[in-house]
């Protein structure tokens, strides 16, 4: 029907630098918090054939073919030049690039290079207070450090990302905390903290979360998966930052995926990611994206892949994103219920439009 734009990843991780055997393979294709039932694989997944669809051409092969022949093709080019071929093949231009995970996942000036596009910084807050808890020796000093931190991290990040939802689950006080209660909280968790410890502590989470709205950067928050949060927690966090001039982008909201698009259409500054989940549906990803496009303004929804660790997890979310979103709009069209320029413009904006205005990315 029409070709689909270039693609701006709005959110998503870094690749492996390691070669991986099967096993290893197979457990980044999860996405649960354990191993596959016994005498099955992760390949046995919407993820896993997704892989084996489109991954292999990119890498001279055969669609589908069997697991163990792609990972033997892939240890023969060897991680660098398959990492090439496959970021290099997914169609996305841009990447924003979460660096608050493991360090042995490249960085976006790495992303760049092996895709040949552009990639710039998402800031993880946690990450960013328990590296000032390390080199700060006072109370008085980590919170003076930390609010410098957020504030020169801004200048040069494109957005700020959460994982309170992950860390305590978003049933938090909406409201800012006052002074007081930060530096209780602040000395209490630096006096139990061994240095590297994990930032977990509710009232310096949500302090985390306002000094990011205060910096007016874009602050991106995960829920769903496995977290149960209920939704009208988040629309408390939306009612309270509302009319501050900061963009809140809800990520990974499958399978409470209908939830995060309503909220986008509530809220002048609430966007949707549609992030990992059309990867994980495979082929029904289609369906998926018809139920955002139900209740998300068009300009509310966000591309993303959300991929973390395989550079096939990035050639899957972006091959699906863009064959579910042809059906779907292909469909509107034939049926005469949306115009062909229509479709194309809803396109463009979805796949890579959106997050050049929010993350101020300039014109692609």
């Amino acid at each position: 029907m029409f070709e689909t734009p270039s693609l701006v990843d709005q959110y998503c991780h870094g690749v492996l630098r390691t070669e991986l055997g099967l096993g290893t393979f197979e457990a980044h294709l999860g996405r649960g918090e354990g191993p596959p039932a016994p005498g099955t694989t992760f390949f046995d997944t919407q993820t896993g054939f997704a892989v084996r669809r489109w991954c292999p051409p990119l890498l001279g092969l055969e669609p589908h073919c069997p697991p163990a022949r792609y990972l033997a093709r892939r240890r023969e080019l060897g991680v660098v030049e398959a990492g090439r071929r496959l970021l290099r093949g997914s169609g996305i231009t841009t990447y924003l690039v979460d660096t608050g995970q493991r360090d042995d996942l490249t960085g976006p000036a790495e992303m760049a290079s092996a895709a040949r596009g552009e990639a710039h910084e998402i800031v993880r807050l946690e990450l960013l207070a328990e590296q000032v808890a390390d080199t700060s020796g006072t109370v008085e000093s980590f919170l003076a450090n930390l609010a410098e931190s957020v504030h020169a991290a801004a200048s040069g990040a494109v957005a700020f990302t959460s994982v309170a939802g992950v860390r305590h689950g978003l049933a938090l006080d909406p409201r800012p905390p006052g002074p007081g209660e930060v530096r209780g909280a602040a000395a209490r968790w630096l006096a139990g903290r061994q240095v590297g410890g994990a930032l977990t502590d509710p009232v310096l989470l949500r302090h985390l979360l306002w000094i990011a709205v205060a910096s007016g950067r874009p602050l991106q928050l995960r829920w769903g998966h496995l977290d149960p949060t209920d939704p009208a927690v988040l629309a408390e966090f939306a009612r309270a930052t509302a009319g501050l001039g900061t963009d809140v982008v809800l990520l990974h909201g499958y399978p409470y995926h209908r939830h995060t698009a309503h909220l986008a259409a509530v809220f002048p500054h609430v966007y949707a990611d549609l992030g990992p989940a059309l990867a994980r549906t495979g082929a029904r990803a289609a369906g998926l994206l018809a139920e955002f496009l139900e209740l998300a303004p068009f300009g509310k929804l966000l591309f993303s892949t959300g991929a973390q660790g395989l550079p096939e997890l990035h050639v899957v979310g972006a091959r699906l994103f863009r064959q579910a979103l042809g059906r779907v709009l292909g469909e509107w069209v034939a049926d005469g219920a949306w115009s062909l320029g229509d479709a194309q413009r809803v396109a463009r904006m979805i796949a890579s439009g959106t997050a050049r205005r929010v993350y101020g990315l300039g014109v692609g």
